[in-house]
Formats: structure tokens, sequence, C-alpha cells
């Protein structure tokens, strides 16, 4: 079986390369928001996916380690993925698409509340400033149906 990439395979190769990132996180309204710094390899896995994997300082000090797959699906016309996290025991997957522009990409994905009590819905959005510049926010949907940004992060490109 032999299956040639197609644009949307294309589009996630900006993403191949060395970053790094300066991101910036709110998980309740009541603390100050925490900055935090780290880098991620992102290489090609066959030209249809990509592996990004991300090593960045936690609150406590220590380090806490990133592992992101994309693709994408030609027969649901989706991008697809999966995110785990050494901070974390939850297998986040991703669905998503572009937007007109296509210099934002929206992965769709279903994790736990912040008080760990419920599932609901999040958004993680990558969009290209330059090619040696990318923004990614993350969004939770609230209690009141609205959509709370509570991370953004710069990524620059080092090679």
């Amino acid at each position: 079986m032999h299956i040639e990439p197609q644009k949307q395979h294309q589009w996630l190769d900006q993403l191949i390369g060395e970053w790094v990132s300066e991101a910036e996180y709110s998980m309740s309204s009541d603390q100050p928001p925490s900055k935090t710094q780290g880098t991620e390899v992102v290489r090609s896995l066959g030209g249809l996916w990509i592996i990004a994997e991300g090593v960045s300082e936690m609150p406590d000090g220590g380090a806490g380690k990133t592992m992101m797959t994309l693709g994408f699906d030609p027969q649901s016309d989706r991008f697809v993925g999966t995110f785990i996290g050494t901070m974390m025991t939850h297998l986040w997957i991703y669905n998503g698409s572009l937007d007109a522009t296509e210099k934002v990409l929206t992965l769709d994905t279903e994790g736990p509340n912040f008080s760990q009590s419920a599932m609901t819905k999040y958004k993680d959005i990558i969009e290209f400033v330059s090619d040696d510049h990318r923004i990614m926010t993350s969004q939770i949907l609230g209690d009141d149906g609205n959509w709370l940004q509570f991370m953004t992060a710069h990524y620059r490109r080092q090679r």
C-alpha cells in the first residue's frame, strides 16, 4: 500500500524543524498567569505524519515532556492526531481543519475539565504568523457555553 502525500500533508511539513517556545497560561482566574519556556523538535514520518517532541519548564521546577502526532485523513477530509504529556494521564485525540486562509489549523478534542470532575471540549489552534513563527492557543468550553483561552505559546524556528 502506497499513499502519496496530499497538500494537507504538505501543510504539516512547515512544522518540521527545531523550535523554542515561550508560553503563558492560566488555569484559574484567581491566580496570576504562569510563564514557561521550552523546546520542540518536529520531524516527518513518511511525509504523511509529523511527530513533535517537546520539553518545557514545569511550575515545580522540573521538566515536562510532550508528544504530538498530526496527519491528514483523506477519507474523513480532516486533520487527525494525538497529544500526550508527562504531566497528565489523558490521551488527547485531535480532529481538525484548516481555515479558508490555510494559515490556521483548529484541532478539536475532549479531555478532563480543570477540576478533573468531568470531560469537556477543548480547541488547540495553530496559527502561522510567518515561516519561522507560529502561535498555539488552547481553549476550553466553559460551563456557560463560552470558550475560554487559557494558554498562548509562541514558537520560533531555530533550524
